[in-house]
């Protein structure tokens, strides 16, 4: 690469068909993510200046970041980037990367929850549940929680940059969580990955915590445990929000009942249930 000229469009076209042959999604898009970033500039100013030469050190640059994605590292953990919910979140190996179908729990959450109403979010990672519940209800009180101190830092310095008041606590859980407090909602979007699917998963989710993953032998090792302590913490009618596997939508369901729990199971775009919505009765 390094002996010819190149340029973004020669660059652009040269990747999408290296990416396609290495299996990396969205190819193109993936290759236009890494050349911005490469150069400092946005998507669009790579089509105006399409015909621009890059220097040694910009080629160095993207050179080094499409050897990184080809062997299977995540483009959000390359670009340092990840939009969720409208907001551009910091992201990087300290926690799991936001998916879309976890904005299905944000809009399913702000259905619920008042105008100054509390909400708690547990297992937050980069916080992008907490921060868009926030953004959107400023006068809610939303407090959240993880195990890993080092996702709680990224989650703070996501809260930080975009000036979301949140609360965040480090512990397992509702562990931090001060005794009598009451949440009109309760989010979480635990691991819950059967560990036998693990070692089958996408390549670049090898690189993400195993710790937001690994959701025991059936997947539902922490959810089980939320679901047993979330009436403790449920406002009367308040509601619990959980995403899931695609396997749990019998059993997770069923969990919530047990509890006193009026449970209903939503499915994603791709129609994959993907979302638990509890009720606390009352």
């Amino acid at each position: 690469m390094s002996t010819e000229i190149w340029t973004p469009l020669k660059l652009l076209t040269w990747t999408q068909g290296y990416f396609a042959r290495a299996g990396v999604d969205a190819p193109r898009l993936t290759a236009e993510l890494l050349l911005a970033h490469a150069l400092g500039c946005d998507r669009v100013r790579l089509y105006l200046d399409f015909d621009k030469p890059l220097g040694p050190d910009e080629l160095a640059r993207y050179r080094a970041l499409v050897k990184r994605r080809g062997e299977g590292e995540p483009t959000a953990y390359l670009t340092g980037a990840k939009e969720f919910y409208g907001h551009a979140l910091r992201v990087d190996a300290r926690a799991l990367i936001p998916r879309p179908e976890t904005e299905l729990l944000v809009e399913a959450a702000l259905a619920a929850l008042p105008e100054e109403g509390a909400a708690l979010d547990l297992c937050t990672g980069t916080g992008c549940v907490a921060i868009a519940l926030a953004l959107a209800r400023p006068r809610a009180r939303v407090t959240a929680t993880d195990l890993s101190p080092e996702a709680l830092a990224l989650a703070a310095e996501n809260a930080a940059r975009l000036a979301a008041p949140v609360t965040l606590l480090q512990g397992d859980l509702f562990a931090p969580v001060p005794a009598g407090a009451r949440f009109d909602v309760l989010t979480a979007n635990p691991p819950y990955v059967p560990t036998g699917e693990l070692a089958g998963l996408a390549r670049e989710l090898a690189r993400e915590p195993r710790l937001a993953l690994d959701g025991g032998p059936d997947g539902l090792s922490v959810l089980r445990r939320v679901v047993a302590d979330a009436p403790r913490f449920l406002a009367p009618g308040g509601a619990l929000l959980l995403e899931m596997h695609e396997s749990h939508a019998g059993p997770l369901p069923a969990l919530c009942r047990e509890a006193g729990l009026a449970a209903e199971v939503r499915r994603d775009l791709a129609g994959l249930p993907r979302l638990v919505v509890a009720r606390a009765m009352g």
